[in-house]
C-alpha cells in the first residue's frame, strides 16, 4: 500500500498512518493524549514516541486529565527514573500544566476544532516539498493555547496536532488514505 513519504516500514508507523493519523478525531480524552504526545515528541522524532506510548498511557493514568492534573512533584520525580519515556523534567512539568489549562476549557474540544472552523482542512498536496511545518492557523491556535496557560504548544507542535487529529489532512495524492480521507472516510 503506498502510504506518505515519512512513514518507514516499522509496522508501529504504519498502523499509526493507516488507523489514526488524519483521521479526523473528536474525543476529548484522545485529544488530550495527542496534544501531550506532541508535546513529548519535540526535539524528537516521532517514531520514538510511538514506542513509548504505551508506557505514556500507563505512567499517565490513561490520559485520565484529571490524574494527570493532580500528579504531585514527586510523581513526576519518580517519572524521571522510568526508562520507558522521555525523560524530561519540563516536558512532564508541561503534562501536568497542560492538563490544568485543559480542565479549565469550558469545551477543550470545541475550543480547538474552532480554528478549523469545526471542519477539517483538506490539502491536496502532490507530494513532502508541498507539506508545511507551520501555518496561520497553527500559530493562532499556539497563541490561544498559550494564552489559555499551556506549555508546550509552538506552533510546530500544534500544526502537528492538527495533522494528526484530522483537523488537516496533509496525506499526500500518492498515499492510499488520501482518497479514503479526502472522500470523508
Amino acid at each position: 500500500m503506498p502510504r506518505c513519504f515519512w512513514c518507514t516500514e516499522d509496522p508501529l508507523y504504519m498502523a499509526y498512518h493507516d488507523q489514526e493519523w488524519g483521521t479526523p478525531l473528536r474525543d476529548a480524552q484522545g485529544l488530550f493524549e495527542l496534544l501531550l504526545l506532541e508535546g513529548f515528541q519535540a526535539g524528537l522524532s516521532w517514531i520514538t514516541v510511538l514506542r513509548k506510548r504505551e508506557r505514556y498511557r500507563e505512567v499517565l493514568f490513561g490520559f485520565d486529565v484529571q490524574r494527570v492534573a493532580q500528579m504531585s512533584d514527586a510523581e513526576i520525580e519518580a517519572l524521571m527514573l522510568d526508562p520507558g519515556i522521555i525523560r524530561n523534567r519540563l516536558k512532564l512539568n508541561a503534562a501536568r500544566r497542560n492538563a490544568q489549562a485543559w480542565l479549565a476549557l469550558e469545551d477543550p474540544v470545541t475550543f480547538l476544532w474552532s480554528f478549523v472552523n469545526d471542519t477539517p482542512i483538506i490539502n491536496h498536496f502532490k507530494d513532502r516539498s508541498e507539506v508545511p511545518a507551520i501555518t496561520p492557523i497553527a500559530v493562532a491556535m499556539s497563541k490561544g493555547l498559550k494564552k489559555a496557560g499551556f506549555t508546550f504548544v509552538g506552533p510546530t507542535i500544534c500544526y502537528a496536532l492538527m495533522q494528526a487529529s484530522g483537523m488537516v489532512m496533509d496525506h499526500t495524492r500518492d498515499c492510499d488514505r488520501y482518497a479514503q480521507l479526502a472522500n470523508g472516510g
